[in-house]
């Protein structure tokens, strides 16, 4: 079942339980879906990778929102964001842990033959398609350059 399936079924099953949080949480999932669905130049299909990348980028808002609004003395506004973020996160792979990052990194760098700074350009490109979803861009670009440094 593609993700875009499942977020439907999940919307159906949020009705039926009247979860407002949920039901608004994966109306947007489903509003961004088919807006990239439909943009100039798609195809019309969403493909699982694709759909990964928005929830991350949906994720990755609501957590900014959250941390704005807790500095504004928003605490409501920023339980409401943290609460859809949660939601959205049910949707995309299991994070990996800072060890699994790391060991996964070694195995790319060495595949690649990297062992400068310089070429952390290419290494970057292949993590982040082979980690998508699975670890935050900010923390592959981090641990690719302290390894690549040592």
């Amino acid at each position: 079942m593609s993700i875009f399936d499942s977020v439907n079924n999940g919307i159906k099953e949020a009705m039926l339980s009247k979860d407002k949080v949920r039901l608004e949480a994966l109306r947007a999932i489903k509003k961004e879906f088919i807006e990239a669905k439909t943009a100039k130049g798609a195809s019309g299909e969403l493909t699982d990778e694709a759909a990964m990348k928005i929830l991350a980028k949906m994720v990755k808002q609501r957590k900014e929102s959250a941390e704005i609004f807790v500095s504004n003395n928003r605490s409501d506004l920023a339980d409401a964001n943290l609460a859809e973020a949660a939601i959205i996160e049910e949707f995309l792979p299991a994070r990996m842990s800072e060890a699994e990052l790391e060991e996964a990194l070694k195995e790319i760098i060495a595949r690649l033959g990297a062992t400068s700074p310089q070429q952390m350009g290419m290494v970057m490109g292949a993590a982040t398609k082979q980690l998508a979803g699975r670890a935050d861009g900010r923390a592959i670009s981090d641990k690719v350059k302290e390894l690549l440094s040592k």
